[in-house]
């Protein structure tokens, strides 16, 4: 029992809700697989709650199913291409999502299109591989800023698989296509792409990705500027005196898809009359390319590089860093306390509401941060840690509570009556169950004359009956003791010792204490008629009380301890009970502090005694 005692004390204690709030804080640093889900799933969901934005100058060519009935099977011959590009204006910007990496089956075709490159502003895309394989691009200038070494925080890949030569020769520019590799720690952990770097590295080689190239040749630079340090990687690429794109370490940027692009089939292409756009170039029939995971759902590469240059081209800067992470587990610890602090401290209602705010206010400020500043910051994870902090929390408080009141009625269900315990169970505050010093009115209880109502029984070899009589007795005597707020504090054979004012409050202690023997006289006498026709000897009472300060409490031993209550004034009570057989037809003695605290009763005064234990007379009274 103890044990089971010391286990619930140790298991539902408010220090074990530190130890979930360790884990949980914890777990945010580690930052676990199943956490980083919940963080970026959080994000997909705010990312989806921006409205479309409709691009005007960017358009999406689809080689579709219906550019494969008109052109023939895939690969398509090289020589429509150049076709295609002749038949649009000039002015437009074409960016290839695809590759040609290997000549066409007709050898003449790959002149053709060459020479549809030279007359465009045309961007090839390549692809890194993890082979070995040199891969050559168009010299483009990277001046590099910081002291940095590209290499060392840059994504490296083996090889680059790059356009033809003819090709390349005759393109304006080549670029990488490719997305952030899916490790943890990054965005796309989960294979969703989330974000796609601006540099690679290659064959010791730098190149920049397909829509950083793209935006050089639409800026019309010779090259572009990367600040990199050895502290921190990557900072930004910059354009000319374009303002810099902030990136991570790795020189990746978080892609902004609420862009909404106007798309065509290549073989209406011809027919569009589009001047002055940019056209990005991607296959879409089935089994040519395989769509990708994003934020709003399945795209083809194009859309995701597509929405990668109106990334870049508006200045849209999706924010994530290493700062705003540690200010997220800050936050985190400090709502998770002050959450501890409002289930312990504060009411259940207030507490409950407190916290429901708190996690309101997270996913609101996310919220807002986001829609204002396109700022990541994760309180979404926090959110459901507060949660589950108020859960721990609360259950560990209503099972403690829950205890306590088992623990009221267990320890007084044989003292107190029903309504004085479960008055005790909803304000447990009235109770104090350590030693505690206070003004009391004590009354014992005894059978006068028992010997002769014992004997005639036993005569009658009837013992059963006689503890039957003795139950019942002392059954109505204990009524009359709770109903007036009394606490039993123990039988003793026939006698019963009770007091007022503790475990709770009785003012009028004494008071209540008179009245009820003067009830215990009364049911005494009705209990004689009922035993009249039996013929046995009327029961007599010796009622002793007296009033005054005492120590009350848990007394006993670890093992076993009783309520109850110690001190001169309840020896005196005793002593009084064991006079009243002194005196002829007195049933009732009071002590002088009893008779003080009943100045509206009529009270005799009997004598002055001295008891033992007492050098100085008392004066007693009687009802």
């Amino acid at each position: 029992m103890c044990l089971s005692r010391l286990l619930d004390s140790v298991v539902y204690s408010w220090k074990t809700v530190l130890v979930t709030i360790g884990l949980l804080f914890t777990l945010k640093i580690w930052n676990p697989y199943f956490i980083e889900n919940i963080s970026w799933t959080w994000f997909d969901y705010l990312h989806q709650q921006q409205g479309e934005f409709y691009v005007d100058d960017i358009v999406l060519v689809d080689i579709d199913e219906k550019s494969l009935e008109t052109f023939g099977q895939y690969p398509i011959r090289r020589g429509i291409y150049r076709d295609l590009l002749l038949d649009t204006h000039y002015s437009n910007t074409h960016i290839f999502g695809m590759l040609f990496s290997k000549p066409d089956r007709d050898p003449t075709q790959d002149p053709i299109f060459a020479e549809g490159l030279v007359n465009r502003l045309t961007i090839l895309g390549a692809a890194p591989t993890s082979q070995i394989q040199k891969g050559s691009a168009p010299f483009v200038g990277n001046s590099t800023f910081g002291g940095g070494n590209p290499k060392d925080f840059l994504w490296n890949f083996d090889g680059i698989v790059s356009p033809i030569s003819i090709l390349m020769e005759n393109t304006y520019g080549v670029g990488v296509v490719t997305a952030t590799p899916a490790v943890t720690g990054t965005p796309n952990f989960d294979g969703t792409t989330r974000s796609v770097p601006l540099l690679v590295t290659a064959n010791d080689e730098v190149y920049p990705s397909l829509m950083l190239e793209a935006l050089r040749a639409l800026k019309g630079e010779p090259s572009y500027q990367t600040k990199i340090t050895p502290e921190t990687g990557v900072e930004w690429v910059r354009m000319g005196r374009d303002k810099p794109i902030t990136t991570t370490p790795t020189s990746d940027v978080m892609v902004s898809y609420w862009n909404k692009f106007h798309r065509i089939s290549a073989v209406d292409l011809p027919e569009s009359n589009f001047e002055n756009k940019i056209l990005v170039w991607g296959l879409t029939a089935e089994g040519l390319n395989n769509p990708v995971s994003t934020p709003m759902g399945v795209m083809y590469p194009h859309e995701v590089q597509a929405n990668l240059l109106q990334t870049v081209l508006t200045g849209v800067q999706i924010q994530q860093s290493y700062y705003l992470e540690s200010l997220e587990s800050v936050l985190l610890l400090i709502v998770l306390l002050m959450i501890l602090g409002l289930v312990y401290k504060a009411p259940t209602l207030l507490s409950g509401v407190g916290s429901l705010l708190l996690v309101v206010c997270q996913i609101g400020g996310s919220y807002y941060i986001w829609t204002s500043e396109l700022v990541l910051f994760d309180t979404f994870f926090s959110s459901l840690a507060s949660l589950v902090v108020f859960g721990h929390a609360s259950f560990n408080k209503y099972y403690v509570t829950f205890q306590e009141k088992q623990q009221i009625k267990k320890q007084f269900q044989k003292y107190l009556s029903p309504d004085m315990i479960e008055e005790l169970q909803k304000h447990p505050e009235k109770l104090k169950l350590g030693g505690d010093r206070r003004e009391m009115t004590f009354m014992f209880m005894d059978i006068c004359g028992f010997t002769p109502i014992s004997e005639a029984f036993m005569k009658n070899d009837d013992p059963e009956g006689l503890v039957e009589l003795i139950n019942k007795f002392l059954d109505l005597q204990t009524k009359i003791i709770l109903n007036n707020g009394g606490t039993i504090d123990k039988y003793m054979g026939d006698c019963i010792m009770s007091f007022w004012n503790a475990p709770m409050d009785c003012p009028d202690h004494a008071e209540m204490a008179v009245k009820s023997a003067e009830e215990i006289l009364i049911a005494t006498k009705e209990l004689n008629e009922e035993l009249k026709p039996l013929n046995l000897p009327p029961i007599n009472v010796g009622i002793g009380i007296n009033t005054g300060e005492c120590i009350v409490g848990n007394m006993g031993s670890e093992l076993r301890f009783d309520y109850s209550v110690i001190g001169d004034a309840v020896n005196l009570g005793a002593r009084l009970e064991s006079q009243t057989r002194n005196y002829d037809g007195v049933d009732v003695l009071l002590g002088e502090a009893t008779y003080r605290q009943c100045p509206s009763r009529a009270f005799s005064e009997v004598d002055r005694i001295t008891v033992k234990g007492k050098s100085v007379p008392v004066t007693v009274y009687t009802i």
